[in-house]
């Protein structure tokens, strides 16, 4: 049993199947097969499907596992080594890096003043692709999973339904999708996982949305949203000032659930971080833990996140 041979089997498991498995750890399709093929007698399994047999699903835990202890370990043994120079490449969804990344930033330098940060903005995949390619040493995105990567949630940070206070299409803190899908609405970043998200609800549902506005950021949809030109979907962390200033008004939909989303930072399984970028990785933690506040309709709830 080998940490290849692991991380191909976690990689099947994960996205399902050989073919998108070879692509996800960018090796070929045959060596996928020899190493699921390797794992499986070195475990006594028959060849009838390790990825899909019971004994697969009792093995994923335990793999998931080993692969973690196997990156704490090289971390371990990185840390005996003298630190290496270069800025701390961090790799940032844009709106993470608007809405989250300066308090963090903030108190990362007051702790390192020396240390040279250099931020690469870009959607979720790119962030995920940017790590792979060791082009950056952290990535902040949102509900990623990669057998290559440790991904660790911070906080959740789900879209909301927004729209003006006063002159929006409704006072009250609730709706029916049906009548949402009829308001002009703004969507922002063609592409993004946000826009994919907001259609596939209306989608799911057999509605097509009244799309308005497609605009480009978060900032200018919000802006719109204030000015009443449209309603949106936008993120807890872009709204939540806004929503406990009363400058927007968040609705909860009473026949839909709710678009879930998780604030994720990830780096490499196989790559042991640096000091400094354990250090941030510290202060990621601290900042998202010093602000757990959830809105839910328009409410300001605290809530302490166990860790």
């Amino acid at each position: 049993m080998e940490i290849d041979q692991l991380t191909t089997f976690v990689a099947v498991a994960t996205v399902g199947g050989f073919h998108r498995a070879a692509e996800t750890l960018r090796v070929s399709q045959p060596a996928v097969s020899a190493r699921i093929k390797a794992l499986e007698d070195s475990l006594g399994s028959s060849r009838s499907g390790l990825t899909l047999t019971e004994a697969g699903r009792i093995l994923r835990p335990f793999a998931e596992q080993l692969l973690k202890t196997a990156s704490q370990a090289r971390q371990a043994v990185h840390e005996l080594k003298p630190a290496s120079g270069g800025p701390l490449q961090i790799a940032a969804a844009l709106s993470i890096s608007v809405y989250f990344l300066p308090d963090v930033l903030k108190r990362f330098q007051r702790a390192h003043p020396k240390v040279i940060i250099a931020i690469r903005p870009g959607h979720s995949k790119e962030v995920l692709e940017m790590v792979l390619n060791e082009e950056a040493e952290i990535g902040l995105a949102r509900s990623l999973q990669h057998p290559m990567i440790e991904t660790i949630s911070l906080r959740d940070d789900p879209l909301l339904l927004v729209a003006h206070p006063v002159q929006g299409p409704t006072r009250a803190r609730h709706a029916r999708l049906e009548q949402v899908a009829a308001w002009p609405l703004i969507f922002y970043e063609r592409g993004s996982s946000d826009w994919t998200l907001t259609h596939s609800l209306f989608r799911r549902a057999g509605l097509v949305p009244n799309i308005a506005f497609e605009v480009d950021t978060i900032e200018t949809a919000k802006r719109m949203v204030e000015r009443d030109l449209g309603s949106a979907f936008l993120p807890q962390l872009a709204v939540g000032r806004e929503i406990r200033a009363g400058k927007l008004l968040a609705i909860k939909l009473l026949d839909a659930e709710p678009l879930r989303r998780s604030l994720d930072v990830i780096h490499p399984r196989q790559r042991p971080l640096r000091g400094q970028a354990q250090a941030f990785l510290r202060a990621l933690k601290e900042v998202a833990d010093a602000n757990p506040a959830s809105i839910e309709g328009g409410r300001s709830q605290s809530r302490r996140r166990g860790k």
